[in-house]
């Protein structure tokens, strides 16, 4: 297990813009208002040769009403807990507040390393204000300027010294399974429930979870990273800047990962948005699984009531409707792990290698019983076949007249292939070419 560092602190100190400057990336969203960042964002940094995890954090209140600001207070203990390191934030133009001595004395008694980070500290006149922040008895504050990057390189070597050297723990050649859907459909809630904790914030609030956030699920035989992500909203209705750069991280996520479980509400059905997220996931050639959760409300349910659901699904996503379709209630717990079961098959089927060999053996007796039709006297001869090197199935096939081979064979070939090779869940591109 790699090093964590957690960058802790009252709201708005910089703790997100100090996160982006570490990680040289603009994946914390950073807005003047407070309250931005929600759940814990995690992060890699490399300096020196070594490179660390780094979480990036909800500021910390209390006394609070606030539904969004209690959540954010367990996210801020929960990254406490996991941390090595902890990055207490404060602003040196502000000087000590009461939130500072409250988040001070909770790291006292948590007993792990604490590094005190002024930030804001623009020039060398301005060092003097931060030596009021010794008084918490947590040793001294370092300088720094998160925004311009003043001092952040001799930050970065006073973390070295404080963890050990332990390599990060994140491989890059695990699967990476994204849970998308518009808001409220129940993505966090689905991640907690695996997860069997509070990983996420939960509210019934659309719009809850802003940004994209990786964990790896290392259990029941299992072993991948699994991402929850901010809903996504039709783009009329995306009116706040920050819940646009969800959405667009969100987009980034589906680009970034191998499969994505679409979820979307039993009562309300496959709706425009559900198919607008269902294209953006077949534009980007990931394998899909759709999973229709909140099952548990439909009332009066029939033997055949989950068949017409799932025509009425296909029918929606047509003309690929070799998807998988899994009805669950994430509140109940009700067929979850088969979601993710089936996640893991779409991986593989989207990894899956055909050689050359074989893929004739299959293909060219079909097309000789069911050859392409002939364009205006001129008859195609398809030689051979075989897969291209890609991360996703797709297949080149040689022939003399590539040009006149049209869709609704090309749509033949696809399902034989689907039928034999078992490629559920996965898009498919064939291509003709010259011979």
């Amino acid at each position: 297990m790699g090093n964590i560092v957690a960058i802790v602190g009252r709201p708005n100190v910089g703790k997100s813009t100090l996160f982006n400057r570490l990680t040289e990336t603009r994946n914390a969203i950073v807005d003047e208002h407070s309250g931005v960042t929600r759940d814990r964002h995690y992060g890699k940094v490399e300096w020196g040769g070594r490179e660390f995890s780094i979480i990036d954090t909800g500021g910390y209140v209390t006394g609070s009403n606030d539904m969004f600001e209690k959540e954010i207070g367990k996210q801020v203990l929960i990254a406490i807990d996991e941390a090595d390191l902890i990055l207490f934030a404060v602003d040196s133009q502000i000087g000590i507040t009461d939130l500072d001595k409250v988040v001070a004395s909770l790291l006292r008694k948590s007993g792990k390393k604490v590094l005190i980070v002024a930030n804001k500290v623009d020039n060398f006149d301005m060092i003097h204000l931060t030596y009021e922040f010794q008084g918490f008895g947590l040793g001294e504050a370092f300088p720094v300027s998160s925004l311009s990057g003043q001092g952040t390189g001799d930050l970065l070597d006073k973390i070295l010294e404080m963890i050990e050297d332990r390599p990060v723990d994140y491989d890059e050649s695990l699967p990476k399974i994204a849970v998308v859907g518009r808001p409220n459909v129940g993505k966090s809630s689905l991640t907690n429930a695996l997860l069997g904790d509070d990983r996420n914030i939960v509210t019934p609030i659309s719009g809850t979870t802003r940004d994209s956030i990786h964990t790896r699920y290392k259990a029941f035989g299992f072993d991948f990273y699994l991402i929850d992500t901010a809903g996504l909203r039709k783009k009329a209705k995306v009116k706040e800047d920050l819940e646009f750069y969800s959405v667009l991280r969100s987009v980034r996520t589906i680009e970034a990962a191998d499969v994505c479980i679409l979820m979307i509400d039993a009562q309300e059905g496959f709706e425009s948005q559900d198919m607008n997220i269902y294209t953006l996931i077949q534009r980007n050639h990931k394998g899909v699984v759709i999973l229709v959760n909140k099952w548990d409300l439909i009332e009066e349910k029939g033997t055949n009531t989950s068949n017409d659901y799932k025509k009425m699904i296909q029918e929606k996503i047509a003309p690929l409707t070799d998807v998988p379709i899994i009805f669950t209630s994430v509140t109940e717990k009700q067929r979850i792990f088969k979601a993710l079961e089936t996640a893991v098959e779409v991986y593989n089927n989207r990894t899956k290698r055909i050689t050359t060999s074989v893929l004739n053996d299959f293909l060219l007796p079909i097309i000789a019983e069911t050859p392409p039709p002939s364009w205006k006297g001129k008859y195609i001869k398809i030689k051979y076949a075989t897969q291209l090197p890609t991360h996703y199935p797709q297949f080149a096939l040689f022939c003399n007249l590539p040009q006149y081979i049209r869709e609704p064979y090309k749509r033949f070939l696809e399902n034989k292939l689907r039928e034999n090779f078992e490629l559920t869940g996965v898009p498919i591109e064939i291509y003709f070419r010259q011979k």
